[in-house]
């Protein structure tokens, strides 16, 4: 029941995100960063004020062979710190992605408190990929059938310090389907996330 819950708090948490981020097109020229806080901040979907667009720096996953890299210089990363007030003690954080062509987004959030030397299991994951009409577009979401014992992890090295906004790698498990025969894939990642 409570992960239930949870896919759906995440799930509409990340759509949300995203299409706040989506609307936050970064221009490299006018870059008003105090501007783009606020309305993340102010949004009816993160209320946290912990909740920081990346000013610079990196998030590259691995799937099935590929690398896929997010540039803060162009995309939007935002690390995000997330509670539900309707239950005491429900407290999450993360990253999420989406590209300038607005073709790629990753979104990934562990349980807990964030601070520096963090280890956090995973508690969702979801890389959408649209390349194009030439090419065919791919879901994945966390794999989560019966029997899966390990989701993966996150490992914050640095947490809000200095001008390092949150640094650190990952690994989860994605899928196309949530069927207990479907294919899941090893995703591995890192992000060194920067203010300015």
């Amino acid at each position: 029941m409570h992960l239930k819950r949870f896919t759906y708090l995440m799930f509409f948490v990340t759509t949300a995100l995203m299409a706040v981020l989506a609307s936050c097109q970064k221009d490299s020229d006018q870059k008003d960063t105090g501007a783009l806080k606020t309305s993340i901040t102010d949004s009816a979907v993160v209320s946290s004020p912990a909740n920081l667009l990346a000013a610079a720096g990196t998030l590259s996953l691995t799937v099935k062979d590929s690398t896929y890299i997010f540039d803060a210089a162009t995309d939007s990363i935002a690390f995000i710190n997330v509670h539900d007030d309707a239950e005491e003690n429900n407290r999450y954080f993360g990253i999420t992605a989406i590209n300038k062509e607005h073709t790629m987004s990753f979104g990934i959030s562990s349980s807990g408190y964030v601070h520096e030397n963090k280890n956090g299991d995973i508690a969702g994951s979801q890389f959408l990929l649209n390349p194009g009409l030439k090419q065919a577009g791919f879901q994945f979401s966390l794999s989560r059938y019966a029997g899966q014992k390990d989701f993966g992890y996150i490992h914050i090295d640095k947490y809000d310090q200095d001008s390092v906004l949150a640094k650190g790698t990952f690994h989860t498990y994605l899928s196309t389907s949530d069927k207990a025969n479907s294919p899941v894939y090893k995703v591995e990642g890192a992000f060194n996330l920067r203010l300015k």
